[in-house]
């Protein structure tokens, strides 16, 4: 649960946007990475992806969702990897890996 503070899932979107993708050099929610944020989920939930299966930065980008998402909610948070495949496609703006 969060703290007093008035949180949105904007507010943890936005934050996140500091949690960069080593390889890539763009942010998570840039890269399509979050899927969701669920603040109604005790602890608070956020659901990504990762570019790759076996991403070699996977779990250092797991653990920066984390720590950013509880200081902004202010709580514990649960990060969740989804099995889903990601592609460029899922990006804010795909061009900006220069493949489209």
């Amino acid at each position: 649960m969060t703290e007093e503070k008035n949180v949105t899932e904007h507010t943890v979107r936005e934050a996140l946007r500091a949690v960069v993708d080593p390889e890539l050099h763009l942010d998570i929610v840039t890269l399509g990475l979050l899927r969701s944020v669920e603040l109604d989920k005790t602890p608070v939930e956020v659901k990504m992806l990762l570019t790759t299966p076996f991403c070699p930065y996977g779990p250092w980008l797991v653990q920066q969702v984390k720590e950013t998402a509880e200081k902004t909610v202010g709580g514990d948070v649960k990060v969740q990897v989804l099995p889903e495949q990601w592609t460029p496609e899922m990006m804010e703006d795909p061009t900006l890996l220069g493949f489209f």
